[in-house]
């Protein structure tokens, strides 16, 4: 089963890191966070990959042209214009990397892959969230029930703390910050039917994935939930960039699967 990865987005929201490299490039631990995610899946046999590209997209395109010399310890004799690669560190990655366009919406940057997925079963991320989602357990969870797509949903986290008061104003509980399970978001790591393209037709340009498509795939009640209560992260902001790097360097990051 493919892998197809969302990477082609301005990245606005951390424009600090963004305004030299597409957002799926920003590091976490000197590697790029799409690397990270390819690494999640790869954990679990799923080496297989379509990028799809967009804002300065051909500087994902270098990272893995030149990724087994990012990867080496190389003598170069700049004389005779010679290489010696004395070893690698490589990753066992299959990857088509397909421009979809500079300003193209998910739908759009899906529907421009379809030609890369042969009528068969495949898997759909964001380039710039991480989990410790067992991908294993999402397969077997899509394949059972038989709908045409799966979204991980993982639980809201409220972003302030709670606290209850008396009417003399005296705080007499206080909450830290929690996960609100009456509300679930979109995670991402969708696993979808081949049958899902049918929900894309037309011009897709200006359609995010998100809306119309996801929609009607509710609407017909071929959309179903997998419910994830672990880790999950996504970086939005450079707040959160700070997190993962943190957690990276303090050996907590969970969503290390290899």
């Amino acid at each position: 089963m493919k892998v197809v990865i969302f990477a082609g987005g301005l990245g606005t929201r951390i424009s600090e890191e963004t305004d030299t490299r597409p957002k799926p490039m920003v590091e976490i631990g000197g590697k790029p966070i799409l690397w990270h995610i390819m690494k999640g899946y790869a954990a679990y046999g799923y080496h297989e990959f379509i990028i799809c590209l967009g804002y300065k997209g051909y500087i994902i395109k270098e990272y893995f042209m030149h990724y087994f010399l990012h990867n080496s310890d190389i003598t170069i004799d700049v004389a005779n214009n010679q290489m010696e690669v004395h070893g690698t560190n490589s990753e066992n990655f299959k990857v088509t990397l397909v421009e979809t366009g500079a300003t193209t919406k998910t739908a759009g940057r899906l529907k421009k892959v379809q030609q890369y997925l042969v009528n068969e079963p495949f898997m759909l991320t964001y380039g710039d969230g991480v989990a410790d989602i067992n991908i294993h357990e999402l397969v077997a969870f899509h394949q059972k029930h038989g709908r045409l797509a799966t979204v991980t949903a993982v639980a809201l986290e409220a972003r302030f703390g709670g606290m209850e008061l008396n009417e003399s104003g005296v705080v007499t509980a206080f909450r830290e910050k929690s996960k609100d399970e009456s509300k679930w978001i979109n995670a991402g790591f969708f696993v979808l039917q081949p049958e899902v393209f049918t929900y894309l037709e037309g011009d897709m340009e200006e359609m995010m994935w998100e809306d119309a498509p996801l929609e009607q795939l509710s609407k017909n009640e071929e959309l179903v939930a997998f419910n994830h209560y672990g880790f999950w992260k996504c970086m939005d902001a450079l707040r959160d960039k700070i997190e993962l790097e943190t957690l990276w360097q303090q050996n907590k990051a969970l969503w290390k699967k290899w």
